[in-house]
């Protein structure tokens, strides 16, 4: 199959990237981020959480970071909404979508969420009724959908079963999810095949966090396979607390990078995109996780 000749990227790095920040960070910063990633060329921004304080503290002004932001045409501007009070607190705030999540391993969805997949995916249903009646866009995760760090390897056709699960409710797209890093171009390639056969390519999208350095080599694969939208997170902000150590979300702009060299079409300024990983990683105090981001910063006088 040939590569597609338009990407779009959608930026995490505003809530799955700052959500487990250590120290609290100011929502003049969180708002100032999204505006200079969609002053990049980013136009797919997942912006917050409307979850518990008490669990992501790193969220709790969700509704403050939505009605700040200064909007751009053409920008969508997404919530994480776990239930109908989250739902509904974010359209109140201002959000253009909402992203619900499910898991590809029974015992990863215990942990983190206390209820069986069938019962998450349950839960959801509310949601995408509210969702439906007001028009609004619904986006759909899978977590651990080629490996777990409680059950170890994961089937494709487990990931598969619940990605057309949600397809089937009603999510428009539905983003994979290797939260804890550990696929290879061969395991994600069997895990496309599996979801592929049960949604069109086109509905799909990657998220591949890069704990093995795997990220930028799925993503080649999956283009290979049709896939056209991806999951990063500028200067690789994110991590995983599943596995210690674990660098999380790949960085944006080694992913504009790659698509830049492969002749792809993003919309996105790498050279900006690598100011604003630049800026935020000072901004926070950490090194820089962008590979592209930390050569091309280095070249700017």
């Amino acid at each position: 199959m040939s590569l597609p000749k338009r990407v779009r990227i959608v930026e995490v790095g505003p809530r799955d990237g700052l959500q487990n920040e250590p120290e609290v960070v100011p929502t003049a910063t969180k708002i100032e981020l999204i505006e200079r990633l969609t002053d990049a060329g980013l136009r797919a921004i997942e912006a917050t959480a409307f979850v518990s304080a008490k669990w992501v503290p790193q969220m709790a002004d969700n509704a403050a970071v939505l009605r700040g932001v200064r909007r751009q045409n053409g920008a969508t501007y997404a919530a994480l909404t776990p239930n109908l009070q989250g739902f509904d607190a974010a359209i109140e705030a201002g959000a253009t979508e909402v992203a619900i999540f499910a898991a590809a391993s029974e015992t990863f969805s215990r942990k983190n969420i206390n209820c069986s997949i069938a019962e998450s995916l349950k839960r959801f249903e509310p949601i995408l009724s509210a969702a439906s009646a007001l028009e609004i866009p619904v986006r759909g995760y899978v977590s651990c959908v080629v490996g777990c760090p409680y059950e170890g390897a994961v089937a494709p056709h487990q990931a598969a079963a619940v990605a057309k699960t949600l397809y089937a409710m009603g999510c428009y797209e539905v983003s994979l999810g290797d939260t804890i890093g550990v696929g290879t171009p061969a395991s994600i390639s069997r895990l496309l095949d599996a979801c592929a056969a049960a949604i069109p390519v086109g509905k799909l999208a990657g998220h591949y966090h890069d704990t093995y350095g795997m990220a930028i080599a799925n993503i080649h694969a999956s283009l290979q396979l049709g896939l056209a939208t991806f999951d990063s997170s500028v200067a690789g902000l994110g991590g995983c607390p599943y596995a210690k150590g674990a660098s999380g979300n790949v960085a944006t702009e080694d992913v504009v990078y790659l698509l830049d060299g492969l002749g792809i079409e993003t919309g996105v300024d790498l050279a900006k995109l690598a100011a604003v990983g630049d800026w935020i990683s000072s901004a926070l105090n950490r090194p820089n996780g962008a590979r592209a981001g930390r050569a091309l910063c280095a070249k700017t006088p």
